[in-house]
C-alpha cells in the first residue's frame, strides 16, 4: 500500500511539471492586477512551483513579506530559477522600489532573455523610472513573443504616440535652435517609434537640408512621399535638391507632381523656368555650347532660329529645297525648316556650308526676315521697325545691306555700338547670337 502511495504521489508531481501554467486563484480581489504571472518552465521542481504559486497569492493578497519569503526560498534553492527572480522584481515594484524592480527583471533576463513576465515587468520599471523610450521596447519584445496580450498591445500603442510627441517636442526645440545634428537624431527615434509617419520623414529631411545633408535630405523627402503621394511639400522640396544637383529634368518632373496637388507650392516662374531647362538639357551637346563660341556658325544661327522661334518659322510658307552637305550634321533637325521658310538661303550649288562663320551683315538680314515674318502676324507690331530709315555711320542708305540692317536696329534686335557704328564685316560670336535671337523671341512673343 505504501508503494502504490509512493507511485500516484510521484504522479502527481510529474502530472503538475506537466500541467499549464498559470496564475493560481487569489482570494479577493487581486491588489496588483497588472502583473504578469512568472510562471516557472516545464520541467520545473514542484517545490519551486509550489513556493511561486503561494508567493503570488501573498502577493496579490498585498502581503509582500510573506510573497519575499517565497520568492527567496525559492531561488536559495535554485539560484538561476529566473521565474522567482521575476516575482521578487514584481515584490519591489509593490514597493516602490523601481530601481530595485528594473535590477531584478534584468538579472532574470539574464538567464531567460525571452521571458515575458520579465520583460513586462521590466517595462513598468522603466515607466515608473521615467524612460519611455525602454519601457516601450521592452514592452515591444514581450508583444513579440506573445502577440496575445491584448492589455499590453494597447498601452503600448498609448506610449507609442506619447513617446513619439515627447521626442517631437524635443526634436522641434532643437532646430528652432539650429543644432541639427541633435535635432536629425531626435527625428530619427521618433521614426523608429512610428515608422509609418510622412511628416517625421520630411521633417528629418528639413533638418538634413538646413544641415547641408542634400544626399540624406532627398531620401527622406521621398520616404515621405511614399508614404504619403498628396505631400506637394515634399515633392517640391525634391524639385528643388534635383534641380540644385543639375537634374533638371528629374526637378521638373517633381515640381508638376507638386503643382498638380497644391497649384501655390511652386511659382509658375520656376516651372517656366524648369521646362526651358529641361528642353535646353535634350539639345546636342552643341547646342548647348553655342553661348561659349567665339564664333557664331551658320548652323548655330539655324539651330537658335529653330529652338527659341519653333512656333514662329511654323507660321511661314515654306518652300521646296535642296540641301546637299548637312545631311548627319547635328543641326540639320533645324537647319531644314529655317531654310524652307526663307529665313535662311544656301548657295548657288545648294551647300549650306553650316561650318561658316557668321557676320553682322548676313545676320541682318537674317533678323529682317524674322520681322517679316513677325509683321505678317501682327502689323500694329512692326510699325515701329517697318519703313524706318536710320542713319547709321558706317552703312550707307544705298548700300545693299541697309534696308536689313536699319530693321534690325530699329526693332531694337541688333543694336548700333557706343559710336553709332553696325559693324558689318564684324563676326558674331555664340554668347551674342544668342542674344540678338532672344530679343526676337521677345518680340515675337508681344
Amino acid at each position: 500500500m505504501r508503494r502504490v502511495l509512493l507511485v500516484i504521489g510521484t504522479l502527481a508531481l510529474m502530472l503538475s511539471a506537466c500541467a499549464p501554467k498559470v496564475a493560481p486563484v487569489v482570494t479577493g480581489a487581486p491588489r496588483h492586477p497588472e502583473f504578469v504571472f512568472p510562471a516557472a518552465p516545464t520541467g520545473s521542481a514542484a517545490n519551486q512551483a509550489a513556493r511561486l504559486d503561494r508567493g503570488w497569492q501573498f502577493l496579490q493578497g498585498d502581503d509582500l513579506r510573506g510573497a519575499e519569503r517565497e520568492f527567496s526560498g525559492a531561488l536559495k534553492e535554485e539560484p538561476k530559477f529566473y521565474p522567482a527572480e521575476t516575482a521578487l522584481g514584481y515584490v519591489a515594484l509593490a514597493r516602490g522600489n523601481e530601481k530595485d524592480a528594473e535590477a531584478r527583471f534584468q538579472r532574470a533576463l539574464q538567464q531567460e532573455s525571452g521571458y515575458v513576465p520579465a520583460l513586462v515587468g521590466r517595462g513598468q520599471a522603466l515607466l515608473e523610472l521615467d524612460r519611455a523610450p525602454d519601457a516601450l521596447a521592452s514592452f515591444e519584445a514581450a508583444l513579440a513573443k506573445d502577440p496575445s496580450m491584448t492589455d499590453l498591445r494597447s498601452r503600448v500603442d498609448v506610449l507609442r504616440v506619447r513617446a513619439v510627441q515627447q521626442t517631437l517636442q524635443r526634436a522641434r526645440a532643437a532646430a528652432d535652435a539650429k543644432r541639427w545634428d541633435e535635432a536629425a537624431t531626435l527625428y530619427r527615434q521618433a521614426i523608429s517609434t512610428s515608422p509609418d509617419s510622412a511628416f517625421l520623414y520630411r521633417d528629418l529631411a528639413v533638418v538634413e537640408r538646413n544641415a547641408g545633408d542634400a544626399a540624406g535630405a532627398l531620401a527622406h523627402f521621398r520616404n515621405a512621399v511614399e508614404l504619403d503621394p498628396t505631400d506637394a511639400k515634399s515633392l517640391a522640396a525634391i524639385g528643388a535638391i534635383l534641380e540644385a544637383q543639375g537634374d533638371v529634368i528629374g526637378a521638373l518632373a517633381a515640381y508638376e507632381r507638386a503643382r498638380r496637388i497644391d497649384a501655390a507650392e511652386v511659382p509658375d516662374s520656376v516651372i517656366n523656368r524648369l521646362r526651358s531647362a529641361s528642353a535646353l538639357a535634350k539639345l546636342p551637346n552643341e547646342y548647348r555650347a553655342i553661348p561659349e563660341r567665339t564664333s557664331a556658325t551658320r548652323a548655330d544661327i539655324a539651330a537658335l532660329i529653330g529652338v527659341r522661334l519653333e512656333t514662329l518659322l511654323a507660321r511661314a510658307q515654306t518652300r521646296q529645297v535642296i540641301i546637299t552637305d548637312v545631311r548627319g550634321h547635328w543641326a540639320q533637325q533645324w537647319i531644314t525648316p529655317v531654310v524652307r521658310a526663307g529665313v535662311m538661303d544656301t548657295l548657288a550649288n545648294y551647300d549650306f556650308e553650316p561650318a561658316r562663320q557668321v557676320r553682322r551683315t548676313e545676320l541682318a538680314t537674317t533678323v529682317s526676315r524674322l520681322l517679316g515674318l513677325m509683321a505678317a502676324i501682327r502689323p500694329e507690331t512692326a510699325k515701329k521697325w517697318q519703313g524706318v530709315r536710320l542713319a547709321i555711320n558706317d552703312v550707307a542708305s544705298t548700300h545693299l545691306s541697309y534696308p536689313a540692317v536699319s530693321m534690325a536696329v530699329a526693332s531694337g534686335v541688333m543694336p548700333l555700338n557706343a559710336s553709332g557704328n553696325f559693324e558689318l564685316l564684324r563676326g558674331v560670336s555664340g554668347a551674342e547670337a544668342l542674344e540678338i535671337i532672344g530679343r526676337l523671341e521677345a518680340l515675337a512673343r508681344q
